[in-house]
């Protein structure tokens, strides 16, 4: 099919009275070209192909189900499409799928830029799943991402207390190769409690007290713009948005077991958007420029869990009770557990060593647990005792003395 520029410049120079051989060798076309333009009693037009099918044809209605769960991203889409079957590429999937998006407001942010070993970005996210009984729990995520390689770790746990934020700290921590010099945060009361009047804040001590144990400052995102802190906060969108729905697991330690295998197959390898590298590969340069980690033994003390002696002189602790010396009963004391083994403190003093309770509700004795006790050694509480008589004794007076009551 010629241009239409040619075919114009055919009829215009046929009715200036060139012939065929003329037009053809201005034009570049063939003689019979010429002809067929010129005895066609209108401007031949192509045919119109008929519409090819697509490979992901089969495959939109399932496309369409993920888009209304919520699941826009075009590389878990692919990589469970690929798993049904889907022998197309990526671009026909993110050509079908820009239209339908939920169109999202742009935003901006300003980036700062950090040296290897200066910074790490953490956050919580809140995960919700659906139990095999169909009720609904959640989970707290945590995401540590160096600022300088975007290497990632990422552990999800059932609860978020002070404890359980340390011990996830040490985990990213040996995971990534050693401590930053210092840490961003929002404004989370795991880290600080609340601010004065001048916005000063009021640090979590326990919290403090471990970061000065390790060697790093902690740094606050400004209130209400955690934008500052994006690349935990993306970190965490990407998780939720590239991890968490495709997630079926079984238990606490599979999920963390995927979501390990996750982060390593895909997360830290895939060429990041920005520095246009691989955070694995930029984390082996980092690696040299973070400080090493302490010795457990220095740590242990932040790793316990507080508790308040009960009456009864336990201490509940993950659905079992542990005994201890009843003079400890009404006060504050530390839960120091291992996989094998759980430990009560008092400050520097341990007050009982205990195996761990292998059933829910299991309670275990530390031996003299009652000693000194007033009614435990021996000597039996005493028990109120009724009395009863052989016969009911009836004072017996003379008539005159009840003459004189009623006449008085």
């Amino acid at each position: 099919m010629l241009r239409g520029g040619v075919v114009r410049t055919i009829y215009e120079m046929h009715g200036q009275g060139q012939s065929i051989r003329a037009i053809a060798a201005a034009t570049g076309v063939s003689r019979n070209t010429v002809r067929k333009y010129l005895r066609s009693p209108g401007v031949p037009t192509a045919k119109k192909r008929g519409k090819r099918g697509s490979k992901l044809d089969a495959f939109k209605p399932y496309v369409q189900q993920r888009l209304a769960e919520g699941v826009e991203n075009c590389e878990v889409l692919l990589r469970e499409l690929k798993a049904r079957g889907y022998e197309g590429s990526s671009s026909t999937l993110k050509a079908y799928v820009h239209p339908l998006r939920r169109a999202a407001s742009p935003k901006v942010t300003m980036r700062f830029e950090t040296e290897p070993g200066e910074q790490a970005q953490v956050d919580w996210g809140e995960f919700r799943y659906q139990t095999p009984e169909g009720g609904r729990r959640k989970l707290w995520c945590f995401v540590m991402v160096l600022s300088w390689s975007r290497a990632m770790y990422v552990e999800f746990v059932p609860k978020a207390d002070t404890t359980t934020f340390i011990r996830c700290h040490l985990n990213a921590f040996a995971y990534l190769g050693g401590v930053p010099q210092r840490c961003l945060y929002d404004n989370s009361k795991l880290v600080v409690l609340d601010r004065d009047e001048n916005g000063t804040p009021q640090f979590n001590e326990r919290f403090l007290d471990f970061a000065l144990r390790l060697g790093f400052s902690i740094q606050l995102c400004r209130p209400y713009r955690a934008q500052t802190k994006g690349r935990v906060e993306n970190g965490v969108k990407y998780v939720r948005h590239n991890f968490w729905l495709t997630a079926r697991f079984t238990d606490l330690a599979d999920l963390n077991q995927q979501a390990r295998v996750w982060y390593e197959t895909v997360a830290n390898i895939r060429v990041h958007g920005t520095t246009c590298e691989r955070p694995c590969d930029r984390l082996q340069q980092e690696r040299p420029q973070l400080k090493p980690l302490p010795g457990m033994e220095r740590l242990q003390s932040f790793l316990r869990d507080e508790r308040r002696v009960g009456r009864d002189a336990f201490v509940r602790w993950e659905r079992a009770a542990y005994g201890v010396p009843w003079t400890w009963v009404g006060k504050d004391v530390q839960v120091q557990a291992s996989e094998t083994v759980v430990e009560i403190w008092a400050g520097d003093r341990r007050l009982a060593v205990h195996p761990r309770a292998t059933r829910p509700g299991q309670h275990l004795v530390v031996p003299d647990q009652w000693k000194g006790l007033p009614g435990r050694e021996g000597r039996p509480k005493p028990e109120p005792v009724a009395v009863q008589v052989a016969t009911i004794e009836v004072e017996q007076r003379s008539l005159a003395a009840y003459e004189q009551v009623a006449g008085g």
